[in-house]
């Protein structure tokens, strides 16, 4: 129930009531704030009327992209034709939603701002190109201070909580990492225990919980299996590789063997524009076996990571 007994029954605040608890458990499962997730419902959606909304369950305008495998359907956008994502339920649109803004690079930043920083998120979100409309960051704002939507970003409000909006802002919600620190590697504990003999002379850290050091000037796989009392067959299978090849300064070299799936809370990879990667450099990324992701996305030998792609980092 919202705050605002003013605006109750307009087909805004019905939205509002019906989609908040779905907003709040996908700020809760991916870190993208509720008055955000509900200002963009709101406005893309036309508070759930549009034609992409009622028809297709599409409330946030997202385009098919090249990764989509979906149902689609055409509408005229920037571009006559454009198409457009189908969804089952609505609940599938808000999840899509979530993952689109956590896992493109283009918007990796904003998860690094505090959940209650509507007002950035609103400004980031139009800076990384979310929408054309040059008043796109200004009409979320507006919509969040116009139903209090920012309520929603401390949880779901109590409607026999009589104490200050501020003394009710004090509730907190509990979000996942930003992606960009979860993808930082951590240094390993000097306690460390495992059967495992680590060089006392370099730095030794940990990605996915699988240990690695970052490769120096000159050095070989080979080099490295030695001082770390590996075979050099042992190493190269650790880091998906068949024979011994180039190492460059700074490449992470893992000496163990990598892990069947990415940590929680790093769930796919969608490959950017312009950007060249393989399969096994997105492997090494997040300390997962080249042969997992290749099964998990149900990818042939062949295959190469192309633009808009989705890769699966967890089953």
């Amino acid at each position: 129930m919202s705050v605002l007994s003013a605006t109750e029954g307009t087909p805004e605040q019905k939205y509002i009531d019906k989609y908040a608890p779905l907003a709040i458990s996908e700020m809760e499962r991916t870190g993208v704030p509720a008055s955000i997730t509900l200002a963009q419902g709101l406005l893309e959606s036309q508070y759930g009327e549009s034609e992409l909304a009622s028809e297709f369950n599409n409330h946030f305008g997202i385009k098919c992209h090249s990764d989509w495998k979906g149902e689609k359907t055409y509408y005229d956008d920037n571009r006559k034709g454009e198409c457009f994502r189908v969804y089952s339920t609505a609940e599938e649109s808000f999840k899509d939603h979530s993952d689109f803004l956590r896992y493109q690079s283009r918007y990796a930043s904003l998860f690094d701002l505090a959940p209650t920083d509507y007002k950035g998120w609103a400004r980031g979100l139009k800076s990384a190109g979310y929408a054309t409309d040059p008043a796109y960051a200004v009409k979320l704002i507006q919509l969040i201070e116009e139903f209090e939507l920012d309520e929603y970003d401390h949880g779901m409000p109590d409607p026999k909580d009589r104490r200050s909006k501020a003394d009710r802002a004090t509730r907190s919600v509990a979000v996942p990492q930003s992606p960009r620190e979860m993808e930082k590697p951590h240094l390993v504990d000097t306690n460390y225990k495992e059967e495992f003999s680590f060089s006392i002379t370099r730095p030794t850290y940990e990605m996915n919980g699988v240990p690695f050091v970052y490769a120096m000037e000159g050095e070989t796989y080979e080099s490295i299996a030695l001082s770390h009392g590996l075979f050099r067959k042992e190493i190269l299978k650790f880091n998906d590789l068949k024979q011994d090849t180039r190492l460059d300064p700074g490449t992470m070299v893992y000496l163990q063997t990598k892990k069947t799936q990415a940590p929680k809370g790093i769930d796919k990879y969608i490959v950017g524009p312009d950007e060249r990667i393989t399969l096994r450099d997105i492997a090494q990324k997040y300390g997962v076996k080249e042969s997992s992701l290749r099964s998990i996305n149900k990818f042939g030998s062949t295959y190469i990571p192309l633009e808009g792609d989705t890769i699966l980092l967890r089953k």
